[in-house]
């Protein structure tokens, strides 16, 4: 299948340009993105933010995904060139957490469970003209709620302590208000965070320095939430 222009490279996958409305998500190891694909279907069905999905042409390989082609910055590049503030990406993620746990499982029988993105960060949250769209659903799963906000504050802390990232003090101020914002929901609780680090540990996309901060990244997280 021909692809055209490289727009972007993920721990997993490359995105290519397939026309003005189109792109092409490429696994560059083998995967199974039927359920990824079912899932993005279901929560769009709710009206959740996703690209919408397309056709493959003739000749795709069969873990190639067409999705909606989205133009605008990603939240991440938007904290970084100013244009959007900690407090402001905060109340997004968490209102982004909020619906997306309100949507019943597909799968799952269990009442207390929802779906989970498991993987909703600044990088994964594209700020179009029509608002913000949620992509990279590969991890997506059902589950208790806390654990998909213990992944996304246990995320920020561990970028925010990686040596080799430029924003460590911006990531902090947004860890910090995200876990304000989502204090009512209960936030990120301990056993929550023990899980979304074995989660992480268990990851085979997390370099070795990532893994290494992640003992610090639950105590940082403990240290952003509001004082009961």
């Amino acid at each position: 299948m021909h692809t055209g222009q490289l727009l972007g490279s993920g721990r997993t996958a490359d995105v290519y340009a397939l026309d003005g409305s189109w792109v092409l998500r490429r696994y560059r190891d083998p995967a199974d993105t039927t359920r990824e694909l079912a899932v993005m279907a279901y929560v769009g069905a709710f009206g959740f933010p996703v690209p919408r999905i397309g056709t493959p042409a003739e000749g795709a390989r069969p873990t190639d995904l067409v999705l909606q082609r989205l133009s605008g910055p990603t939240m991440a590049e938007a904290l970084l060139a100013g244009s959007l503030d900690a407090a402001g990406a905060a109340a997004l993620l968490a209102r982004l957490l909020r619906e997306l746990h309100a949507i019943p499982p597909r799968v799952s029988t269990d009442p207390e469970d929802c779906v989970l993105h498991l993987d909703l960060r600044p990088e994964n949250v594209m700020l179009t003209d029509r608002g913000p769209v949620v992509a990279d659903w590969s991890t997506a799963a059902e589950g208790p709620p806390g654990l998909d906000r213990a992944m996304s504050a246990l995320t920020l802390a561990r970028t925010a302590l990686d040596p080799e990232f430029p924003a460590g003090a911006e990531v902090r101020a947004l860890l910090r208000a995200l876990l304000a914002e989502l204090d009512e929901e209960g936030g990120a609780s301990l056993t929550d965070l023990t899980l979304a680090r074995t989660r992480q540990q268990k990851s085979p996309y997390l370099s070795a320095r990532e893994r290494g901060c992640l003992r610090g990244a639950v105590d940082l997280v403990i240290g952003c939430a509001p004082r009961r």
